[in-house]
């Protein structure tokens, strides 16, 4: 299983970004996509996770009601919809695969690379 995420990029706050994650190299519909998130000198931190197949979505509380997960488009691609951001939400991104609808990082077996997200005036 192969993980891309992309998107990340600086916002200022109370602005909006969207981050990507493209799935490959399954075969099968009943897993996780989890969303992470690491601050300098944080430990990494849950942001959300979506079923793939139908589409369930758990966030965190620091995300919720900001932040959404989506698919559009592309099928092996879900998206972070993060809006009303704030300094605070400054972080390197992760997305991960997982088999639990779970929070926990150890749910997750594989992982892509980050991407950063920068909120600054």
């Amino acid at each position: 299983v192969q993980l891309q995420a992309s998107g990340g990029g600086l916002v200022q706050p109370g602005g909006s970004l969207r981050l990507s994650c493209h799935a490959s190299g399954f075969e099968f519909d009943e897993f996780v996509i989890g969303w992470f998130r690491q601050a300098p000198g944080k430990a990494r931190e849950f942001v959300g996770c979506i079923r793939w197949s139908s589409m369930s979505t758990y966030f965190a509380d620091s995300v919720k009601g900001r932040f959404t997960i989506s698919r559009d488009g592309a099928r092996n691609t879900r998206y972070l919809q993060m809006n009303s951001l704030t300094p605070e939400d400054t972080a390197v991104y992760y997305c991960a695969f997982g088999a639990s609808f779970s929070s926990r990082s150890q749910d997750y077996k594989y992982w892509g690379e980050g991407t950063q997200v920068t909120v600054s005036s």
